[in-house]
């Protein structure tokens, strides 16, 4: 694995860092202490239902024939006649019948696998109530263990192998995520704490590891974990209100009602914000960061430009990636919600009343809050940024005469300036004259 040659971020002044600890470190501890308050302590035991056994397997025959004309199928079934009918043998791995050749119907109905010799399958062990020494074997579905391990050992290979030691501090830092949701997020709105304050906890702690883990202790990326805890914060306060506003219930999907029938204390308005708050992050960070970084970059390929050039020419990169994030967050709600739109497009009822039903206004929700969140992303964080990247200059842009200069152009683009072949090299000395009295020939020093 080689090194990673990236160059890295200017160092900022020590009053620069020394005013970013005094905010940040308080910040993290106040976020580490909310999390030991809302830890989940008393979590409920989920309910267990009939314990079914599941045994794996190879499909060494699959004998097809015509369904019994007897088979009687009620009228609406979804899917027309029954079928497909006949047997399906299966050579035993696992289990007390591991070894053997067992018999299992051919699997049938809405989303049943369809198997072929060779495929390896699950197989779920029924038992007769009536009769305990009865039993029989149906189809449950495919494995999938090896095709996702191997699946995840490219996505792996492919992210160390482009960022090298970033990439793998990326891998970390995903880990860490998945380790906060599952350990402290989920169990805790499961335990009866307040969705949307565990989410915002639970998003400040993940933020806080990721972006030290993945970009390293800089200012740079402490400038971006201050922007996005701004725009949660702010996205938790505009969620609220628009939940209220359009008096969501949160009971908006199937899954959701479904979750109320197994865990009733869950708070499902408030798991509907936490989703929002969550959803949002994987966007605040990416936006967050790259305006940092873009103000850093500008300022170490142009030191002469001043604070607010550097913020109206970050900006203009703010404004491209708002412009194509904000497409990326309503496709990933669409698709994420592909089913249910199709049974809306279905709908006999009017547009309008199609997009003010509990399911549409959520999406719609959703999306705005989590762009509102990330407009307001960008003036922050690149403001914060072009503070601390200038902070060193004493009130003076660096590298520029004393004397009086013209003012530039109001149309010159700074960021096209500041990446420019001249980016690289100070501005030559001005000219200077020698001493004495007045000639008509210039001589440069």
């Amino acid at each position: 694995m080689g090194a990673d040659h990236s160059r890295p971020a200017p160092s900022a002044p020590p009053r620069v860092r020394r005013i970013l600890l005094a905010t940040v470190v308080p910040l993290f501890v106040i976020t580490v202490l909310a999390t030991l308050v809302l830890w989940p302590r008393d979590t409920p035991e989920p309910e267990q239902g009939p314990d079914v056994p599941r045994y794996h397997g190879t499909v060494t025959r699959v004998l097809t024939e015509p369904c019994p004309p007897a088979a009687e199928v009620p009228e609406g079934t979804p899917g027309g006649s029954r079928g497909p009918c006949g047997t399906v043998t299966v050579k035993v791995e696992q289990g007390p019948d591991a070894g053997r050749q067992v018999e299992a119907p051919v699997p049938a109905g809405p989303g049943a696998p369809t198997v072929q010799v060779g495929d390896k399958i699950i197989l779920v062990e029924l038992v007769d109530p009536a009769d305990p020494a009865a039993k029989s074997y149906n189809i449950a579905e495919h494995q999938r263990g090896k095709q996702l391990f191997w699946l995840a050992a490219l996505f792996a290979v492919a992210i160390v192998a482009f960022g090298r030691w970033r990439g793998l501090a990326a891998l970390a830092g995903l880990a860490a995520s998945f380790a906060i949701l599952l350990g402290f997020v989920l169990p805790g709105i499961g335990a009866g704490q307040p969705p949307l304050l565990v989410a915002i906890v639970g998003s400040a702690l993940i933020m806080f590891v990721v972006l030290y883990l993945t970009h390293g202790i800089t200012a740079q990326t402490s400038v971006a974990v201050l922007g996005t805890l701004g725009s949660l914060v702010l996205t938790g306060v505009l969620g609220t209100l628009a939940t209220a506003a359009t008096h969501l219930t949160g009971f908006g999907s199937e899954d959701a009602t479904t979750l109320s029938m197994f865990q009733r204390d869950v708070d499902l308005h408030g798991l509907l914000l936490a989703g929002i708050i969550i959803g949002s992050l994987g966007v605040l960070d990416d936006v967050t960061v790259t305006q940092a970084a873009t103000v850093t970059e500008l300022a170490h390929a142009n030191p002469g430009l001043s604070r607010v050039q550097l913020y109206r020419a970050a900006t203009r990169v703010g404004r491209a990636h708002i412009a194509s994030t904000v497409n990326t967050i309503v496709l990933a709600y669409a698709g994420a919600s592909l089913p249910l739109l199709l049974l809306l497009v279905a709908d006999s009822r009017a547009v309008s009343e199609i997009l003010t039903t509990e399911f549409m206004a959520q999406e719609i929700v959703r999306s705005a809050v989590a762009t509102l969140g990330l407009i307001a992303a960008v003036p922050l964080t690149t403001g914060l940024a072009a503070l601390v990247t200038t902070a060193g200059r004493g009130g003076v842009v660096a590298d520029r005469p004393t004397a009086p200069t013209s003012r530039p152009p109001a149309d010159r683009d700074d960021a096209l300036e500041a990446l420019s072949g001249r980016a690289g090299n100070p501005p030559p000395p001005a000219p200077a004259r020698w001493p004495g009295p007045e000639t008509s020939t210039d001589v440069a020093w």
